[in-house]
C-alpha cells in the first residue's frame, strides 16, 4: 500500500511480510501452523541467520552484543546522537504461533527498507534489533535480553535459572558464539549506556480481541502491564480418605482452593479492569483418588499497569494465605517471583504514533497492553512506546495466531513514520 508523507510515499507491501514471517515460521521444532523455537537451539539459530541476512538485504550494518542481542543499523545524519531503536523477539514458546514478536522484527526491517525506498534520510540513527530469550521456555527468565540491556539482571539470578539439561545461560551461550568469560562481564558488555537510545518502539499484534472487536486499524499503546508472580505452599498431613473422619482432617487442598477464589476476590476488589489474577498452576499431591491431598502448590500472576494498586492484591492474596493456613490447620510458605513495575508509554512516542496513524487515514484506540514485552525493560532505559495490530479473536501463543496481510502492513507502516517523526532528517522534496 502506498501512504502519503507530504509529497513522498512509503511503499509497504503486506503480502511480502507475510511470505517472509512464513519463511521464518519453518525454522521451528515443530511443523507449520505450528511453531516452536527456543533460545540457542538449532532452529533459533537458523532464524538468527535469516534475520541477519534479511538485514543485510536492506542494507543495514550489523552488530550483535554478548547476550546475543542482534542489531541492524541505518546511519544518520548525526551518527552521534542517541538512536531509535525498534524491535521485538524471534523465539517462540512450544507450538505457538507465527506473528508474536516475529511481527516486530522482520516488520521493523521492512520499515526501514520502505523509508530508504522512499529517500528518506534519518539525522539520528535508527536501529532494528532482534531481542534475546523474551519468552521464558528454556531458562524460566523472561526478557532476559532487555532486562541486561537495562541493567535490571544480576549474575546471580541468571545462573541460578538452568535448563533442562542443568546448564546455566553464559555456559549455552559461550556454546553459540555470544558469552564471555563470566556471566558479569557478559552483562556489564550488553547494558545501555545512558543516552545511547533516545527512543524506543515496538510493533506487535494486540494479543487480545478489543481491535478487531471495535473494527479499529491501529492499538496506540499508553502503558504496559508487568506481573507480580506468586508461589504459596500449603502442606497438612494427608491420610487416606476412607480412614480419616474429616474433623480430623488438614486438607493442604481444599486450602489451595479456597486460595485460588481469594485471588478472584481481590482482585475484583480493585473495581479495575486492568487488574488480573490468574492462578495458573495448582498441583496436588500425593495426587490419588483416595488420599486426602497432603500437599498444594500455587503458582499465581497477578497484572496491572497501576503497580501499588496490584501490589496490594499481591499483599491481600498473601494475608489470605495466612488467614486460611491458620484456619484449616495446614503449615504455609510462600515465595514472591518476580514484581517488575509497570511502565507508562512516554507521551511523545504515543503522539508520534497516533499522528502517523492519523496522516494514513488510520483509526486508532489509545490501550494498554496487557501482555509484557522487551518495551517493559526499554521503558528503563529510553521514551518507549508500542504499536498494536489486530489479531483474529485475540488468539496469540497458539498455532492459529493470525493478523491480515492489510493489517500487517498498516502496522509497518504506521511504524516507519513513527520512526522517521522521532529521528528526524529529511525526505527527498519535504519535512514530515
Amino acid at each position: 500500500m502506498a501512504l502519503g508523507c507530504s509529497s513522498q510515499s512509503v511503499q509497504v507491501d503486506g503480502s511480502r511480510v507475510v511470505e517472509t514471517l512464513t519463511r521464518l515460521a519453518n525454522m521451528s521444532d515443530h511443523e507449520n501452523p505450528a511453531v516452536t523455537r527456543i533460545l540457542f537451539s538449532p532452529n533459533d539459530m537458523l532464524a538468527r541467520k535469516f534475520v541477519k541476512d534479511l538485514m543485510r538485504e536492506n542494507h543495514l550494518t550489523i552488530r550483535e552484543d554478548a547476550m546475543g542481542n542482534i542489531f541492524g543499523r541505518l546511519e544518520g545524519s548525526n551518527p552521534s546522537a542517541g538512536v531509535v531503536l525498534t524491535g521485538s523477539h524471534c523465539d517462540a514458546i512450544p507450538l505457538a504461533g507465527m506473528y508474536d514478536g516475529t511481527l516486530g522484527v522482520i516488520g521493523a526491517i521492512e520499515a526501514l527498507g520502505a523509508l530508504q525506498r522512499a529517500g528518506y534520510k534519518p539525522a539520528r540513527p535508527i536501529e532494528v534489533m532482534m531481542f534475546t530469550s523474551e519468552e521464558p521456555t528454556r531458562f524460566g527468565l523472561s526478557c532476559s535480553g532487555s532486562r541486561a540491556m537495562a541493567g535490571a539482571l544480576t549474575p546471580e539470578v541468571l545462573e541460578s535459572k538452568l535448563d533442562s539439561g542443568g546448564k546455566h545461560f553464559l555456559q549455552v551461550a559461550n556454546e553459540v558464539g555470544y558469552g564471555g568469560t563470566s556471566t558479569q562481564e557478559m552483562l556489564d558488555a550488553t547494558r545501555v549506556p545512558e543516552g545511547a537510545v533516545s527512543h524506543f518502539v515496538e510493533l506487535h499484534i494486540e494479543q487480545g480481541p478489543l481491535l478487531e472487536r471495535e473494527g479499529l486499524d491501529i492499538g496506540v499503546v499508553t502503558a504496559i502491564a508487568a506481573p507480580a508472580a506468586l508461589e504459596v505452599l500449603f502442606v497438612g498431613d494427608g491420610g487416606h480418605a476412607g480412614g480419616q473422619l474429616m474433623p480430623d482432617r488438614n486438607d493442604a487442598g481444599l486450602a489451595g482452593a479456597e486460595l485460588a477464589l481469594a485471588v478472584e476476590r481481590h482482585v475484583l476488589a480493585t473495581g479495575s479492569v486492568d487488574t488480573v489474577g490468574t492462578t495458573g498452576t495448582f498441583e496436588i499431591a500425593p495426587g490419588a483418588i483416595n488420599s486426602v491431598p497432603r500437599e498444594a502448590r500455587l503458582a499465581i500472576d497477578i497484572r496491572d499497569i497501576d503497580g501499588p494498586r496490584r501490589d496490594q492484591v499481591v499483599a491481600a492474596v498473601l494475608k489470605s494465605a495466612e488467614e486460611i493456613a491458620e484456619r484449616r490447620k495446614v503449615r504455609m510458605s510462600s515465595r514472591i517471583i518476580n514484581q517488575d513495575p509497570p511502565a507508562t508509554c512516554h507521551a511523545d512516542i504515543v503522539e508520534a504514533v497516533a499522528a502517523s496513524a492519523g496522516a494514513m487515514g488510520l483509526s486508532t484506540k489509545r490501550m494498554v497492553s496487557r501482555a509484557y514485552h522487551d518495551s517493559l525493560f526499554m521503558a528503563r532505559i529510553a521514551p518507549t512506546g508500542m504499536i498494536f495490530i489486530p489479531c483474529k479473536n485475540g488468539w496469540s501463543h497458539r498455532p492459529d495466531e493470525f493478523s491480515s496481510a492489510p493489517d500487517i502492513a498498516n502496522g509497518v507502516s504506521v511504524l516507519a513514520l513513527t520512526l522517521a517523526r522521532l529521528s528526524g532528517g529529511s525526505w527527498p522534496k519535504a519535512e514530515l
